[in-house]
């Protein structure tokens, strides 16, 4: 059995979705302790005991601990395969960090896994649905990976009730990612998303962001006008390079102007894009699993080192034969990541 201290490093619901999926895939029982114990809400969320039964769904696996609040979690591995999920994570709970977890579990899938999920598409604290679909998932394309996603309705705090269907391919060897350069700027897409709110306000998102972008850049703009039960609005906006993408994103909020959201978001990316990352810190921490199961070295950049990355790192060292590797240079920190693949 092992054993996890969940209050280690960033202490947050990270180690918890990872280790679940970790231990599912590598058939490691596995005891998480003092979950979420530095936070101002301790113990499990709505989000993680919902992530946490659709993987131990999905593999057969027995659950012991996963109750809102609780504070440890054991988790025994299964040897099953269920490839049809639908779940409801309530209210506005993050349907991309329940995602985490599920994704990372479907290493060990020889069907293809159909989801179909209702809860946050769009929600602070975690990446918005969109940052999946235009970054994350092409990048695990080029790794192998084949994961598809269709927002049907969009989910905000606090109402919720977005409704997203995800397909993921059987996953055959891993192939290693290496970031080290972007080469050229293609193009940068700013995609705007509302719901239930006037068309004025992704305008103005809209071109407050490209203002702040300059002259020089190509620019994709997209205005997607959504149907769901809640309220919102928010920009990604991604810069998409001959070798890998970096991305931004906002949400708009009160006391917080439309026009500077848009603002906001664009500084961001240019911020990345200026600090030469070849990847963004957000996306990182998600793609790390899957570099820590690839057969061969990885290798990325990034502007900073997140409290995420790090916890990533501590999380995949307890389950899996790999060896990370940190070199800090003028135009950033430069990551590697050596497996010999998994399984």
């Amino acid at each position: 059995m092992l054993e996890i201290d969940s209050s280690r490093g960033e202490g947050g619901g990270q180690m918890v979705r990872t280790s679940v999926a970790l231990s599912a895939v590598t058939g490691i029982p596995t005891k998480l302790t003092r979950i979420r114990e530095t936070r101002p809400t301790n113990g499990l969320s709505k989000q993680h005991t919902t992530a946490i039964s659709a993987v131990a769904m999905m593999t057969g696996s027995r659950v012991e601990g996963n109750t809102v609040g609780s504070s440890e979690l054991t988790f025994y591995p299964g040897n099953e395969e269920h490839p049809v999920l639908k779940m409801d994570i309530g209210s506005a709970g993050s349907i991309s960090l329940v995602l985490q977890a599920v994704l990372l579990a479907a290493r060990r899938n020889k069907e293809r896994l159909t989801m179909d999920i209702t809860g946050g598409t769009n929600v602070m604290w975690a990446p918005p649905l969109d940052s999946y679909e235009l970054v994350l998932f092409p990048l695990m394309k080029r790794m192998g990976i084949n994961a598809q996603l269709d927002i049907l309705g969009r989910g905000f705090y606090p109402i919720g009730g977005g409704h997203v269907t995800v397909t993921v391919d059987p996953v055959g060897k891993i192939a290693p990612l290496e970031l080290n350069a972007l080469g050229n700027l293609k193009y940068i897409k700013v995609r705007c998303f509302i719901q239930h709110l006037s068309e004025r306000i992704a305008k103005e998102m809209v071109d407050a962001c490209v203002k702040t972008l300059g002259d020089g850049y190509d620019i994709d703009v997209e205005i997607k006008n959504c149907a769901g039960n809640s309220r919102g609005a928010g920009l990604v906006v991604v810069a998409n390079y001959e070798n890998g993408k970096l991305s931004s994103n906002v949400l708009t909020s009160r006391g917080h102007s439309t026009e500077q959201s848009g603002i906001d978001a664009a500084k961001d990316l240019l911020q990345e894009m200026d600090a030469g990352s070849t990847i963004d810190v957000h996306t990182a921490d998600q793609l790390l699993p899957y570099m820590a199961m690839a057969n061969g070295k990885s290798s990325f950049v990034v502007s900073r080192i997140s409290k995420h990355l790090l916890s990533q790192m501590d999380t995949l060292e307890s389950f899996l034969n790999v060896r990370f590797g940190v070199e800090r240079k003028n135009d950033g920190y430069h990551f590697s990541v050596s497996s010999e693949g998994y399984p």
